[in-house]
Order: structure tokens, then sequence, then C-alpha cells
């Protein structure tokens, strides 16, 4: 049997990067490690392996001894706890004068594992954000999260990035791709040319050709700085993504199995292949009419799909058509988003990032620190705080999968993370029925239940 371009699937490695780190004041480092998040490596290159069992142990053995436990009213659940963004400011300003690491309640925003509220209290001077929390917890990944829902813990760093980017975020949103290089398409579509199977051999006998052929594959980032930890995760959504898609990896949700066994025996096309992007899709963001209260509702996560060809020049070109399969896993995906989430907390990690990222939008789009009073500082002061570097990552090895359909061996995927929260902030909603902030916290208490 000849194999065409069109006849080998041949999927992106998905990696789940999941990270604890601290923050550095000028002067001192506040600890944690930019090299290795979760169970990756990143070198100072840019290439992206696994780390072996060791390593992760490591890493692992390394959050316990410095990520306390939840202590105190911390160490019980709410369904809504309030922060003030004046008092983190004020808890993060203690901390740099005492000299030592930032508390864990701190970088860790009290437990919040999303963000459903944001108040401008102008009484107090004060921006306050609210939502679920829960105790936290180190996973078997490395991730930190709720102890009673598993869901990934909101993130300090996260936010800080969130805010000093959303100038850069407007033009053409926040996202990543991660992309086959169009030489590496032509060398494999060679590869593929010259190469004739047996009846019923398996392409699989010439899997490391096929890889070297096709090469590394590009990390490209848009709106946000590539050596943050923000970035980081969206690579690691996008790659964990495409592992699921491709069978790389069990799904640890039923009713998600993989795109290839969805798409077995069926026939494909013979010039397009699926591709899949993660965006921001809230069900709504309404306010009161005083403006000085949000409500955001929905899970803020879709997967889409489209079908894309290489066209002449060798480049990936949308088609505007849907294969009936990828629509089928994408839309399962996003069904069964909070599910998986709790079960790979990577993609928590991912939920959390657009529930950041529309805050902060947020306060910048509606004048919140005008409104309010509260110039956010601290925040923005890069030379006062600084969260920890991660080298950028660059490129990442192809992994081979393979299904037989009925027309033949079954071809490439690609994709990416987008987050462009400026349409949901135009279009918000009156919403006459929601109240401004009920209780505010004391002089001594920068986070409160409500």
């Amino acid at each position: 049997m000849k194999l065409s371009p069109a006849r080998v699937l041949l999927a992106i490695v998905a990696i789940g990067l999941a990270s604890v780190t601290t923050l550095s004041f000028a002067g001192f480092n506040g600890g944690g490690g930019g090299n290795r998040v979760g169970g990756v490596s990143i070198d100072p290159a840019g290439v992206v392996r696994a780390a072996t069992v060791q390593e992760n142990q490591e890493f692992i053995n390394l959050l316990r001894a410095s990520v306390p436990v939840a202590k105190g009213d911390l160490a019980q659940a709410a369904e809504t706890r309030m922060i003030s963004l004046k008092g983190i400011q004020a808890a993060i300003e203690t901390a740099r004068q005492g000299g030592g690491r930032l508390p864990a309640d701190v970088r860790f925003l009290a437990g919040l594992t999303s963000i459903e509220y944001v108040y401008v209290d102008q009484q107090n001077q004060d921006i306050v954000i609210a939502g679920p929390a829960e105790p936290w917890k180190i996973g078997d990944d490395g991730s930190i999260v709720g102890t009673k829902t598993g869901a990934a813990v909101l993130r300090l760093e996260d936010l800080i990035v969130a805010l000093r980017n959303v100038d850069n975020s407007r033009h053409g949103g926040i996202s990543v791709s991660i992309e086959p290089t169009a030489e590496g398409r032509d060398r494999l579509q060679k590869l593929l040319r010259r190469v004739t199977l047996k009846p019923g051999q398996n392409p699989a006998v010439i899997e490391n050709a096929m890889k070297q052929a096709f090469g590394p594959q590009q990390v490209k980032f848009n709106g946000i700085p590539t050596d943050s930890r923000y970035a980081a995760t969206l690579v690691a959504a996008d790659y964990e993504m495409k592992r699921l898609a491709m069978a790389l990896e069990d799904s640890p949700v039923k009713e998600l199995p993989s795109y290839l066994s969805m798409a077995r025996n069926a026939r494909h096309s013979s010039v397009s292949n699926p591709r899949w992007w993660i965006e921001c899709a809230y069900d709504s963001l309404t306010r009161n009419e005083a403006g000085t209260a949000w409500k955001l509702s929905g899970q803020g996560v879709k997967t889409l799909t489209e079908d894309e060809v290489v066209n002449k020049s060798g480049q990936l070109e949308s088609t505007g058509r849907n294969d009936q399969f990828a629509q089928k896993w994408a839309d399962a995906m996003t069904a069964n988003y909070v599910e998986l989430a709790a079960k790979k907390p990577i993609f928590g990690e991912l939920q959390n990032l657009m529930d950041l990222t529309v805050v902060a939008t947020l306060i910048a789009q509606e004048s919140l620190e005008s409104k309010s009073g509260l110039q956010l500082t601290v925040f923005r002061d890069n030379d006062l705080l600084s969260p920890v570097s991660y080298d950028t990552p660059r490129t990442i090895s192809p992994e081979c999968s393979f299904i037989r359909g009925n027309a033949g061996w079954v071809v490439t995927a690609s994709g990416g993370v987008s987050i462009n929260p400026f349409q949901l902030i135009t279009e918000q909603q009156v919403d006459a029925g929601l109240e401004q902030v009920a209780s505010v916290g004391t002089a001594d208490a920068w986070w409160w239940n409500k």
C-alpha cells in the first residue's frame, strides 16, 4: 500500500505543565524554579521534554517542603470568598519589608478556585474579587488544587501577569499555537511518497523516520511574556488537548473518548486535517446599574474546531468546514470540561487564566482604579515585584498515533489557545438585581467569607 501525506496521523505531543512558584521581590528571591514545571523540563534553548520519574518526584518533594497547608479559617471551604486587592497589596508590602517569602495564602489568593464577582468598594477605596474557595493541597502532578473538588487554585502570579499585559493583549488577544514548519511538512510528504507498505502493514514501522522528517514544531505566542508561568500554562493546555484527542494519553473522563476512537472506520478527507483550539467563552458578564458590581457567568472555556489544508506555498489554510468527528470531540470536551479540569488540573489552570484575564481587562476598560480610588501600583511595579522567569518554550518534538479509516490512514492535527475578553466586556448587560458588595473586611484581614 502506497502512503500519501493524508493517510498518516502525526499528533503533537501533549504536555501537562503544572507548577507552584513564588514571586521575587527586588533584592531577594521568593523561591521556585523556572526550568521545570510539573512533569516537564524546559532547557535554556526552549526544548521541552517530559521530566523523568525521579525528576518529577524531586519536584513534588520540593513543593511539599515549601507549600504549607491552609490553616485556621482557610482550612474550610467557602461558597463565596471575598478578596481585597487593596489588602493583597498591603500584604505584599508587609512581606517585602520583613524580608521573607510571600505567604501561601497570598500566593494562592486565599484558595479561590474561580472568580464570579468583581466589586468596586468606593467607601473603602478598594476593588474586591469573589468566588468559591477551598483549602489547598499538592496534586499528584504538582498542581495546587482544592481539597474538596480538586479544582485548580488561582495564583497571584497569574493575576499580576494579566494586569500588566492588558494593553499587549488588545492586539490580537492572548494566544499560543504549536505549529509544524512548512519545511517539516514538505519533508514528511516526500518521505510518505517514497514509502510502500505491504497489505495490512501498519505505518508505525516508519514512525522514527516520520518524526525525523517532520522535525520539531514551533511554539508561537501573542500578547503575553513568553517566559511567564501564564505562557507555560497556555502551552500545556494546548499540548494536553492534543494528547487526549490523539489517544496519546487515556482520557480520565468516560464521556470524552479520543477523536481517534470516534473517527475509527470512518471515511476521511485526503487533503484536509482537523484543527482544535480553546477559546474564552462565558455565558455572560452582567453589572448593576451603578457600574460598581459585575457577575461573570459560565465556565469560560469552549473547544472549537475547523478543517485546514496545506496550500501551494506549504502554509496551513482554513477551509471553513468541520470534520463531523472533530466537531463531536470538540463538543464533548466543552460539555465535560469541568469534570476534565478536576481530573487534569492543567485545564483548571487554563480556566483560571480566563477568569483572571477577564478581571484584568474589566479593571482597565471600566477604569475601576479611578472609580474606586485604589491604584494597583504594587501589582504593576516590576522593580518591586517580579514573577519568576521560566525558560521560554520554543519547540516540541512530534509524536505519532495511528488509526485506520475506510479511506486509509488518517492525518495531522494542530491548534492552540486564544484568550480575547474584550468582546465580552463590550457586550456586558445590566442586571438591576445585582447587589453591591455586601460586607467588607477589617483592617487586619484582606479576605473574608460572604
